[in-house]
């Protein structure tokens, strides 16, 4: 069974073009993707929670 994708917030500002102010903005605002909090502190999002992000703002356009 392959493991799910993870991705860091880097890799999702790196991908959107966003500064990590912009994305930590949106987090706040439940506008961002879906994230999980790893022990650690950091945050993680699953690549299909990302996918269907990315899918529903397309839609809402």
């Amino acid at each position: 069974m392959a493991k799910a994708e993870k991705l860091t917030v880097d890799d999702i500002c790196e991908d959107l073009g966003i500064s990590r102010s912009t994305f930590y903005e949106w987090r706040q605002k439940n506008r961002g993707p879906r994230c999980m909090r790893l022990p650690n502190g950091d945050l993680r999002v699953h690549r299909a929670d990302y996918d269907r992000w990315l899918a529903g703002l397309e839609d809402a356009a």
